[in-house]
């Protein structure tokens, strides 16, 4: 049974996929750089097109597919979801649960008894579009299970 889940906002999923769009664009870019300079100008549609099309790309796979990462929260521990992998760690092993500032993020880290951390894959909160108005609720709401978890049974 899941007790809850959490999983990028909209806007931070649009945020992360126009920014690997225009990593895309610069790419492209350079790319089209490169052709010029051995066998001469691409056509001028690649220009218009290698700066348009992979921040749209960009924008629309990050909000249908960006929401695929999260964190589940359940009977079992915390399980980190990604589109190619998860993890779970159990609550016996879970030690301390902290909002750490990591470069221009708030994130979650989770502490277990063998010395390690994982950095969960949701909730966080940074700057605009990776801003989550509900950040701080959902790190209480974490923060809750875990004691209810590790302290005597799980919460009503």
């Amino acid at each position: 049974m899941e007790a809850a889940r959490f999983i990028p906002t909209w806007q931070q999923s649009l945020g992360r996929g126009l920014y690997l769009g225009v990593l895309g664009s610069a790419a492209g870019i350079t790319l089209a750089m490169l052709i010029w300079a051995t066998s001469g100008p691409p056509p001028h549609w690649w220009w218009a097109f290698m700066l348009v099309a992979p921040p749209i790309a960009g924008g629309l796979s990050g909000v249908l597919l960006g929401r695929r990462h999260g964190t589940e929260i359940g009977a079992e521990g915390i399980r980190t979801v990604t589109p190619f992998a998860q993890g779970v760690e159990p609550w016996s092993s879970v030690v301390d649960l902290r909002a750490e500032r990591r470069g221009a993020r708030t994130v979650v880290s989770v502490y277990l008894d063998s010395g390690a951390s994982v950095r969960l894959q949701a909730p966080y909160s940074g700057e605009l579009f990776a801003a989550d108005p509900q950040f701080e609720l959902k790190v209480l709401t974490l923060s809750h299970l875990w004691r209810a978890h590790r302290f005597g049974g799980v919460p009503s």
